[in-house]
C-alpha cells in the first residue's frame, strides 16, 4: 500500500477579499504523478507553495510524513550568485567523481546539451551572477533532479527549455522513483508524465485520474452532466475534446473515461478546421504571393545562420517551426519582417525576400510591447479597433474579443500597468488580432499562458483566415494550429519535416549520435552502411528537390480547392477538379515516401 507524504487537510487561503482556496483537502502518495492546471491567478502557485509549506495556510493544515525529503523549483531560484555552476549543480566533485555517476551525465547533457555546457563562457565554471533568468532556471533545475528526493514539485519547469529539452525531461521523470506535484502548461508534457491531474477553479480543486487527454475527456463529460456553462463547454472543450480523439489516437494509453460518453459528446462537433474554405479566404485575401524567399542568407552579427535558402510561404499556409537554440528560427521570421514592412527595400545579406502586395503582417516578438500604463485594458484594444472581422462571417466586438482572451468585465477595466507578465502577453496578442492581420508570425505565443487561455486562443485562430508562421516549443500547440512542420537543425538549412516533432526529435538524436562519434569511427560506419560521402551528398540534394516538389503540389492542391469552390454547381467541372486532385494526393504521397528514405542517408 502506497504511503502519504503529504496530507492537506481543510485548507483555504484568502488574499484580500478574494477566496483562492476554500476548505481544500487532498493528498499526494508515493508514485503519485500530479499535474496541476487552472486559469492563471485562481491559485496554482498557491497550493504547491503550501504543499512545499512554504506559505502558511488561513485555516486548516498541512502535514508532512516523517523525514520527507522533498526537493522544489519555485519561479525564482535561490542560487548564489557569487558560485560556479560546478559549485551549485555538483557541489564541487572531483571530475571522476561526477563524470563517473551516470546520473549527473545524464542531467547535464539533457538540460545542457553536453557535459561541457555548450553555450556557456566557461562551462561548469561560469559564475552564475550574469546569465539569464532562462539559462539560471535550467541550473536550479539539475540541481534539484541530480539529488534523490521522495518528492519533487515543480512550478513551470518546461520554461526556458527546447523542444529537446522538454521530451528528456519527460523520460526523465517518467523513469524517477520520486512522486511529482507539477505546475505547467504545457500539454504534451502534462500527458506524457502525470497520472492525475488536480483543476484549481474558483477556491476548489477537481481531481481526474489520468494525463491531460483523461482530464479534457472527464471534465467534458462532467461538464456535460452539470450542464454547466453550456456555450462555453460547446464552442472550447467539445472543440479540444474532437481534436484530442480524432487526430491523436495514441496520445493516451489507458483512458479513465466511458469511451462511448465521449464519442456521443462529440459526435456532431465539425473538425477544428476546414481547410479548403479557409484556403478560398486566405487566396482572397493574399493573392498567390505571400512570401518568396531566393537564394536568401540569413545572419546574426558574423554567423551565417541559413544560407541559399529558397522557400515560399503561401496564402493559407499554417507552418510550426522548430529548431535548436540560436538556429536562426526567430532570426528567419525577423529578416521576412523587416522586408514585409520595407515594402521589399530592406533585404538580408544575400538573396532576395519577395512579397506579396497585399499582405498585412502582425508579427508577436518574444518581447512585450510597452503600453501606456494608465490605459485601460479595453481602451488598448478599442486604441486599435472596436471591432474584428474573424473570417467565415465571424465578428467580435473588442469587448467581445477581450472576454474570449481571460478579461472579464471588470479586468476590462484595470489599468494597464496593474496587469501581470502573462496578461500583457495576452493584451498584446488581443491587439496584433485587432488589426485584422492575413499574416501571423508567432515567436513563442505560449509563453505565460494558462491552458484556458492557450484553447481559447487555438479557438480563434482555427477560422483565422491567413497564413501563420508559429515558433514555439509548446509541441501540443504546434500540433494542434498547423498544419506543416519545418526545422532548422543548425546545419544553415531549412526542411521539411512529413512526420512533424517526433522526426525532428530523431533526427537530432541521429546528429547528437554523430557528433559523438570520432571522425574515424563515423568513417567506419559509413562504410559499413553502404553510404559514401558523395551518396550522402546526393541525397541531401534530392532531399531539397522533393521539398521543393511538395511545396509546389500544396500551391496546386491550394489553386484546385479554390476553383472546386468557385465551381461548385458545375459538377462535371467539379468531378474533373476532384479527380485532379486526388492525382495529386498520390503524388504527394510517394514524394513523402522517397523523401523518408533519403532522410536516413542525407
Amino acid at each position: 500500500m502506497a504511503v502519504n507524504l503529504v496530507n492537506v487537510e481543510a485548507v483555504s487561503k484568502v488574499y484580500g477579499t478574494r477566496a483562492l482556496l476554500d476548505g481544500v483537502s487532498l493528498g499526494v502518495s508515493e508514485g503519485d504523478r500530479i499535474g496541476v492546471v487552472g486559469r492563471n491567478g485562481d491559485g496554482k502557485t498557491t497550493l504547491i507553495r503550501m504543499l512545499a509549506k512554504l506559505e502558511e495556510a488561513d485555516t486548516g493544515r498541512v502535514t508532512h510524513s516523517g523525514g520527507l525529503h522533498l526537493g522544489v523549483l519555485t519561479q525564482h531560484d535561490s542560487l548564489d550568485p557569487e558560485a560556479t555552476v560546478r559549485h551549485e549543480v555538483i557541489r564541487d566533485m572531483a571530475d571522476h567523481e561526477w563524470a563517473g555517476n551516470a546520473k549527473i551525465r545524464d542531467v547535464l547533457t539533457g538540460l545542457f546539451g553536453g557535459l561541457d555546457l555548450p553555450g556557456f563562457p566557461q562551462g561548469l565554471d561560469t559564475v552564475i551572477g550574469p546569465l539569464s533568468g532562462g539559462e539560471r532556471r535550467r541550473i536550479a533545475l539539475a540541481k534539484l533532479l541530480i539529488e534523490e528526493q521522495d518528492l519533487i514539485i515543480l512550478d513551470e519547469p518546461t520554461n526556458h527549455l527546447d523542444v529537446e529539452g522538454i521530451a528528456w525531461l519527460a523520460q526523465h521523470l517518467r523513469e524517477r522513483r520520486s512522486a511529482l506535484v507539477c505546475v505547467t502548461h504545457d500539454r504534451w508534457f502534462l500527458d506524457q508524465v502525470c497520472t492525475r491531474m488536480w483543476d484549481v477553479q474558483k477556491g476548489d480543486v477537481y481531481e481526474y485520474e489520468g494525463g491531460y487527454t483523461d482530464y479534457v475527456f472527464a471534465r467534458a463529460e462532467r461538464e456535460r452532466i452539470a450542464a454547466t456553462e453550456e456555450v462555453k463547454r460547446q464552442n472550447l472543450v467539445r472543440k479540444e475534446l474532437a481534436w484530442l480523439r480524432r487526430g491523436a489516437p495514441a496520445r493516451t494509453s489507458k483512458p479513465r473515461f466511458r469511451v462511448e460518453a465521449a464519442n456521443e459528446l462529440i459526435a456532431d462537433v465539425p473538425p477544428p478546421r476546414d481547410s479548403s474554405e479557409l484556403m478560398k479566404f486566405a487566396s482572397t485575401r493574399l493573392g498567390k504571393t505571400v512570401f518568396d524567399l531566393k537564394d536568401v542568407t540569413v545572419q546574426a552579427g558574423p554567423k551565417v545562420l541559413l544560407k541559399h535558402l529558397t522557400w515560399q510561404l503561401g496564402p493559407g499556409d499554417r507552418i510550426g517551426l522548430v529548431g535548436v537554440n540560436g538556429a536562426g528560427k526567430t532570426s528567419l521570421l525577423r529578416a521576412m519582417a523587416d522586408a514585409a514592412r520595407s515594402e521589399g527595400e530592406k533585404q538580408p545579406v544575400a538573396g532576395r525576400v519577395a512579397v506579396g502586395k497585399t499582405v498585412k503582417l502582425a508579427y508577436l516578438s518574444q518581447e512585450v510591447a510597452e503600453l501606456d500604463p494608465d490605459w485601460r485594458v479595453l481602451q488598448a484594444v478599442q486604441a486599435v479597433r472596436d471591432r474584428v472581422d474573424l473570417g467565415k462571417g465571424r465578428e467580435m466586438t473588442a469587448g467581445q474579443l477581450c472576454e474570449t482572451f481571460g478579461f472579464n468585465k471588470e479586468k476590462q477595466w484595470t489599468p494597464v500597468g496593474d496587469l501581470s507578465g502573462g496578461e500583457r502577453r495576452r493584451l498584446q496578442l488581443l491587439r496584433l488580432l485587432m488589426d485584422e492581420p492575413n499574416v501571423l508570425f508567432l515567436d513563442e505565443p505560449t509563453n505565460d499562458l494558462d491552458i484556458e487561455t492557450l484553447t481559447q486562443l487555438e479557438d480563434v485562430l482555427d477560422g483565422w483566415p491567413g497564413s501563420m508562421v508559429v515558433i514555439s516549443h509548446d509541441r501540443f500547440f504546434i500540433e494542434r494550429t498547423t498544419d506543416k512542420v519545418y526545422a532548422l537543425l543548425g546545419d544553415a538549412t531549412l526542411r521539411m519535416l512529413p512526420r512533424g516533432i517526433d522526426e525532428y526529435l530523431e533526427r537530432r538524436h541521429k546528429m547528437e549520435e554523430a557528433a559523438a562519434a570520432s571522425a574515424p569511427a563515423s568513417v567506419q560506419s559509413a562504410e559499413k552502411s553502404g553510404v559514401s560521402a558523395a551518396d550522402a551528398r546526393a541525397a541531401k540534394k534530392e532531399l531539397q528537390k522533393i521539398e521543393r516538389q511538395l511545396d509546389k503540389i500544396s500551391e496546386k492542391e491550394s489553386r484546385l480547392h479554390t476553383q472546386i469552390a468557385d465551381n461548385a454547381t458545375d459538377f462535371e467541372k467539379v468531378a474533373k477538379l476532384d479527380g485532379n486532385l486526388r492525382e495529386l494526393a498520390t503524388e504527394r504521397e510517394e514524394l513523402e515516401m522517397r523523401w523518408l528514405e533519403l532522410a536516413d542517408d542525407a
